[in-house]
């Protein structure tokens, strides 16, 4: 494997985690929308939202097989791409009691989004962390880079 492929694994997998924490910080601005988007001609709140990831052309016995040293075909270590953005549709809702909301129904309770700030905090922790490793990891490729066009010297 090339060092200037390594660079593109790190680039894309700085990519994907910055994209998941767009997606986090969006959920956190969200957190009291209760009009997300139209259903029916119904508001219904934001729903929170995920980032499915998954290997770039390979799986995860690829790079099991490179690592041992066996030769498969494709690539080990093509990095990581965003497959798709969802929204989470099997949390529920939270109902608050709020009369005086102009989303209320009948009885008084108001659909809040179904996000957990805590939840989406750790989530966040996890993406910042990451995303400083692959920067740590590019760090170390461009390194060698260097170190590699001064022996060329």
């Amino acid at each position: 494997m090339s060092i200037f492929h390594s660079l593109n694994v790190s680039a894309s997998a700085l990519t994907a985690q910055r994209l998941r924490m767009d997606v986090i910080s969006s959920n956190m601005a969200n957190v009291d929308s209760t009009r997300g988007k139209q259903v029916d001609g119904d508001w219904q709140p934001y729903r929170r939202k995920t980032v499915t990831l998954q290997p770039k052309e390979g799986q995860f016995s690829s790079f099991l097989q490179a690592a041992k040293g066996v030769h498969s075909h494709g690539n080990a270590g093509n990095g990581v791409v965003v497959t798709r953005v969802k929204e989470d549709l099997e949390t529920p809702f939270k109902l608050v009691f709020d009369p005086s909301h102009p989303d209320a129904n009948e009885e008084g309770y108001v659909e809040m989004p179904n996000i957990d700030p805590l939840r989406e905090m750790i989530d966040l922790m996890s993406a910042t962390r990451s995303y400083e490793a692959n920067v740590t990891t590019l760090n170390a490729n461009k390194s060698m880079l260097m170190k590699a066009l001064e022996i060329g010297r």
